[in-house]
């Protein structure tokens, strides 16, 4: 006899698409497919390139758009970290200098970040599936983007890979490296405590990656909190102009550059002690070369449903979303960067 949900069917009925009509021989449900995609989910299923959940995580992510990528397909991948090579004269039939660059490497792990929801078995029947399931699936997105590039360009606290999963670009630019030479702060700008971001401040945060070796105007990346809108709308001449905002185009009431540099906007250019996708901290306008800043990518997003006939839900009639992404981060070499922390 065939299962409506999981119960017996009334006579006369007839199965619709998505409706469970018997079992396979391991135990796993069958259900009826017809005029379009399955409702029943039953392995994690990747998002698609052109969809709606990573379109959004790439509208919102800063780190995602931007960050150079490398593909892993195992936990962890070590990938070179271009600490630059010299070039000198050399005469005719002289000898090649070697050059002393360090040849070292940074190490991309793949850490996971994912949610789980929990779905009531009667709001299903009364909606369909597929719709629910992407409405949550895009909420889940936005949450991500900010929490991904909080743990990525803010986060305060020392790795740990659980409530810290990465060294952010806030903490590598605060903290002295031996392998690379950088000496903790030499890149860094705050505000005066109290007081508004000032014209030298953005001038010096800018300058401070611009005269670095690894400062390339074709892989220029500016990144700030949507905070810094008001911050630069409020910065006036002697004549009480908005500096920023005069000349951008049509809307000029909304600052888009930096001193000729387009500006990505991120939620999660913000410090936090931990990871989050809501920080409560200051917020950050980082300046620096792109192709240093890596992203590991080594699976995701992507869903998992457990249906409500059977396993986790069974006894509570609900299904079971969960959704998850994995991936690395590394700061390549933190003279690439500068950043400026409104206190």
């Amino acid at each position: 006899m065939a299962r409506k949900s999981g119960w017996l069917a009334p006579i006369g009925w007839m199965p619709e698409p998505g409706d469970l009509i018997g079992y396979r021989k391991d135990g796993r449900p069958i259900y009826l497919a017809g005029g379009g995609a399955v409702n029943n989910v039953d392995d994690w299923i990747p998002e698609e390139f052109s969809g709606e959940v990573i379109q959004r995580v790439n509208q919102m992510s800063v780190v995602e758009r931007f960050a150079r990528p490398w593909a892993m397909s195992t936990l962890t991948r070590s990938v070179p970290r271009s600490a630059g090579m010299d070039v000198e004269g050399i005469a005719k039939g002289g000898t090649y200098g070697e050059d002393t660059s360090n040849n070292d490497e940074v190490i991309l792990r793949a850490r996971k970040m994912g949610k789980a929801l929990r779905l009531d078995d009667e709001d299903l029947q009364d909606s369909t599936l597929v719709d629910i399931l992407n409405t949550k699936k895009r909420d889940w997105a936005t949450s991500y983007a900010k929490f991904y590039d909080q743990a990525c360009l803010g986060t305060t606290g020392a790795e740990n890979g659980t409530t810290i999963l990465f060294t952010s670009l806030y903490k590598s630019l605060r903290t002295t490296n031996s392998e690379t030479g950088y000496t903790a702060d030499a890149n860094y700008v705050a505000s005066a405590s109290g007081s508004a971001v000032t014209y030298a401040n953005l001038s010096n945060v800018l300058g401070l990656a611009e005269q670095g070796d690894y400062w390339d105007d074709s892989q220029a990346l500016v990144i700030a909190h949507p905070g810094y809108k008001q911050k630069l709308r409020g910065i006036v001449d002697s004549q009480q102009r908005p500096i920023f905002v005069e000349g951008q185009g049509g809307d000029k009431g909304t600052p888009s550059t930096l001193f000729g540099h387009e500006i990505a906007w991120s939620l999660g250019a913000k410090t936090h002690a931990t990871n989050t996708s809501n920080p409560t901290g200051n917020q950050l306008l980082i300046v620096g070369n792109r192709d240093y800043l890596y992203k590991g990518v080594r699976s995701g997003p992507e869903s998992y449903v457990a249906g409500a006939d059977t396993g986790i839900g069974f006894l509570t009639d609900q299904a079971v979303l969960k959704i998850r992404s994995r991936r690395g981060f590394a700061v390549a070499h933190e003279a690439a960067f500068a950043v400026l922390e409104d206190l």
